[in-house]
C-alpha cells in the first residue's frame, strides 16, 4: 500500500518529501492508517489532532491515544478542545457542521502558526461516495457530484486511491491499534446511515458500486468544466468591475436561460442559498432598494443593475487630516489649501469645493463614511437636520448613500462632501482665514 500511496502523491502532484505536512488524526483507522503510511515514506509530518467533547470519556482517551502515537513515531502533537454542542446552538448549526468548520479553522491556524505547508485529511474512496451521495439527497448543483478533490488550497488527501476494505487489511497486516468512534455505528445520522444501509443494497447489484460511481464523478468533473465555461463566459459577458463592486446587467441578465442555473453558479458560491437566489430573482422587476444579505456578501438591487459587494468593503473605517496636511489621496484624493481672506476673495460654487472659517475648525479632521444617527445643519438653515433624512430630500440611492464620505472637526459634520457644507463652519463677514478643500 505504500508503493500505491507515493504512485498516488506523485501522480497528482499532492507534495513532495521537502513539504512540511501536519496531519488531521482523530484516532479512527483512516487517519491512523495515512499517519503510518506518511511515516514510513518518510515525509515530514506533524500530529493535529481536535477534542470535540462530545462523548465525555471516550473522547479523551481519543486525545491520549493519540498523544502516544505522537510520541511512538516522535513527532510534533497538536491539540484543543471545543465546548461543540454549544458552539452549534450559538450559531444555529448542526453539531457535525460546527466540528467541521472548527477543525478546518484550527488546522489552518496551526498550519499557518507553525509553518507547514499542507493538512493532509485521511478521507478516501468510501467517503467520495458517501458524499455524492449525502449531496444527492439534499439537492446540490454539478459541482457537489464531482467529488472530493485530492488537493483544494492547502488541504490534500492522499488516501484518495483506497477503499476502506484496503484500509482495514492494511491495518490488519500491520497490527496497528486505533479507536473506533461509537457514535460511527448508529445510523441516527444520514452519513452512517448511507454508509451502513443504502451503499450495501447499491453493492448487492453492482459489486463494483464504488469504483463506478468515482468513474461517473470523473465525467461529471470533466462536463462540469464545459458547463462553467459557458455559464462564466456569458456572465462575464453582462459584469461590470467598478472598484469593490460588481456590476451586472439587469435587462442582459433576465435574457439567459435558465436564469436560475447562471444564478446560482455565480452567487452560491458567495454564500446565498437556493431560497435567496429565488428571492433576487423575483426582485428583477421590482422597485430599486431591495438588499440580499450572505455571511460575505450584499446584494442590492438598483435601477439598472444587480451590485454585488463584500459585506467588509461597505464598512469603511476613519481617516485622519492633519493641520499641515496639502493632500490625501486615499481613500479620496484631496487638495487643502490654506490662506487669508481679502476684499478681492469670491465664494467659488462647486459642490466638490468646500470653503470654511479656518479658525473654527479644530484638527484634525476626520474623513469617514455616513453613519445611522449623524446631524448637522445644512448651509442656510438654523437647525440641525438628519443626515439620512437629507439623503432621502436629495434622492440618493443606496448605493450613493454609501459612496458618501463625512469630513467631521471635533464630532461635528463639517462638509458632507459633494453636497453641502455645514452653516456652522461657512465664511462669514468676521472670518480672517480660509480653508479650501477640493475633491479632484
Amino acid at each position: 500500500m505504500k508503493k500505491f500511496l507515493q504512485e498516488y502523491i506523485d501522480k497528482k502532484s499532492i507534495c513532495t518529501k521537502t513539504d512540511r505536512i501536519l496531519v488531521g488524526v482523530s484516532g479512527g483507522i483512516d487517519s491512523v492508517c495515512l499517519l503510518h503510511l506518511l511515516h514510513e515514506l518518510e515525509y515530514r509530518i506533524a500530529i493535529a489532532h481536535c477534542n470535540f467533547q462530545l462523548r465525555g470519556e471516550e473522547s479523551d482517551q481519543d486525545e491520549l491515544f493519540v498523544r502516544n502515537l505522537s510520541e511512538e513515531y516522535s513527532i510534533p502533537f497538536y491539540s484543543t478542545q471545543f465546548e461543540t454542542k454549544e458552539i452549534a446552538q450559538s450559531e444555529g448549526i448542526s453539531i457535525q457542521m460546527a466540528a467541521r468548520d472548527l477543525r478546518y479553522e484550527w488546522f489552518e491556524e496551526i498550519r499557518m502558526k507553525h509553518g507547514y505547508d499542507y493538512i493532509a485529511i485521511a478521507h478516501n474512496k468510501n467517503d467520495v461516495s458517501e458524499t455524492f451521495l449525502t449531496n444527492l439527497t439534499r439537492g446540490t448543483g454539478i459541482k457537489g457530484l464531482t467529488g472530493i478533490k485530492e488537493k483544494s488550497g492547502n488541504i490534500i488527501r492522499p488516501l484518495l486511491f483506497a477503499g476502506r476494505t484496503e484500509i482495514e487489511n492494511y491495518i490488519t497486516i500491520k497490527n496497528l491499534d486505533y479507536r473506533e468512534d461509537s457514535s460511527n455505528k448508529t445510523t441516527k445520522y444520514s452519513r452512517n446511515l448511507i454508509r451502513h444501509e443504502i451503499i450495501p443494497l447499491f453493492e448487492k447489484i453492482n459489486p463494483r458500486f464504488q469504483d463506478t460511481l468515482i468513474e461517473n464523478m470523473s465525467r461529471l468533473k470533466e462536463t462540469e468544466a464545459i458547463y462553467l465555461q459557458q455559464i462564466n463566459s456569458k456572465i462575464s459577458e453582462l459584469t461590470i468591475i467598478q472598484d469593490d463592486l460588481i456590476l451586472i446587467e439587469i435587462s442582459k441578465l433576465k435574457e439567459l436561460k435558465p436564469l436560475y442555473t447562471y444564478l446560482f453558479e455565480l452567487l452560491n458560491p458567495l454564500g446565498f442559498s437556493k431560497t435567496q437566489i429565488n428571492d433576487i430573482i423575483d426582485a428583477l422587476d421590482s422597485t430599486s432598494g431591495k438588499q440580499f444579505f450572505s455571511l460575505t456578501h450584499r446584494i442590492l438591487k438598483d435601477r439598472n443593475y444587480i451590485i454585488i459587494t463584500e459585506i467588509s468593503a461597505i464598512k469603511t473605517k476613519s481617516y485622519f487630516i492633519d493641520l499641515d496636511v496639502n493632500e490625501l489621496l486615499t481613500p479620496i484624493h484631496l487638495e487643502i489649501s490654506k490662506y487669508e481672506k481679502t476684499n478681492a476673495f469670491e465664494i467659488i460654487k462647486d459642490k466638490n469645493i468646500g470653503l470654511f472659517d479656518l479658525d473654527l475648525i479644530d484638527f484634525p479632521l476626520t474623513l469617514r463614511k455616513w453613519q445611522k444617527g449623524d446631524y448637522f445643519m445644512p448651509l442656510g438653515m438654523s437647525n440641525l437636520k438628519k443626515v439620512s433624512d437629507f439623503f432621502i430630500d436629495q434622492k440618493l440611492s443606496i448605493l450613493e448613500k454609501e459612496d458618501t464620505w463625512i469630513l467631521e472637526s471635533n464630532n461635528k459634520i463639517v462638509w458632507i462632501i459633494g453636497y453641502r457644507i455645514d452653516e456652522r463652519f461657512k465664511i462669514s463677514d468676521n472670518t480672517k482665514n480660509i480653508l479650501k478643500i477640493a475633491r479632484i
